[in-house]
């Protein structure tokens, strides 16, 4: 049976760009979800069948009519994030990165940044932010997402982090040399 530490040696030798002792993973203890007790429960399930059509329609490249059945959704449920998460998305796909950006902040604010919602939508602002080369507001999105258990705003927010950048070259260089030792052009 491999150790945490076997796993942290493991994880710095196969993916060098993340922190050492960083296994992906090790330390998310449940899946993510919403909290949806609130809603009223044939009202939540309306909700979700409209965004599952919007879903569905947006990725057939029916974008109006995903918008269509996202704006129905948040009708019926203002208060819930998930629609705003996923009408972002379809604006995304329209273009609209302004009307993407303020669904993603309504979407955080109301799962009060916790959640699966919260989870997606910081991810997505996050790349927004960097399509903006605002890097240091996407790598607060990226931790606070990777907070939360995706892995993949993990990795973005150690891409954007200029001393885990430096530190992970380094190490990078040393495993290189530990790989190849007779290899004297490695700096």
């Amino acid at each position: 049976m491999s150790s945490t530490h076997d796993w942290a040696v493991l994880q710095a030798i196969f993916n060098p760009t993340t922190p050492f002792g960083d296994v992906p993973g090790l330390n998310q203890v449940e899946e993510v979800t919403d909290d949806d007790s609130g809603f009223p429960s044939d009202l939540l399930r309306k909700v979700k069948d409209l965004e599952l059509k919007g879903v569905a329609a947006a990725e057939s490249g029916q974008v109006e009519v995903a918008l269509g059945h996202f704006n129905q959704a948040i009708q019926l449920l203002p208060s819930r994030a998930s629609a705003y998460n996923n009408r972002a998305q379809a604006k995304r796909l329209q273009g609209d990165i302004g009307g993407a950006t303020d669904d993603l902040d309504r979407a955080i604010s109301l799962s009060r940044g916790v959640g699966l919602t919260a989870c997606q939508a910081l991810v997505q602002r996050g790349l927004l932010l960097r399509l903006a080369k605002r890097d240091d507001e996407a790598r607060a999105d990226f931790e606070r997402a990777a907070a939360l258990g995706s892995e993949f705003a993990r990795s973005q927010a150690v891409t954007l982090n200029p001393y885990a950048a430096l530190c992970n070259n380094m190490l990078a260089e040393v495993v290189g040399k530990l790989r190849n030792p007779a290899d004297t052009t490695t700096p």
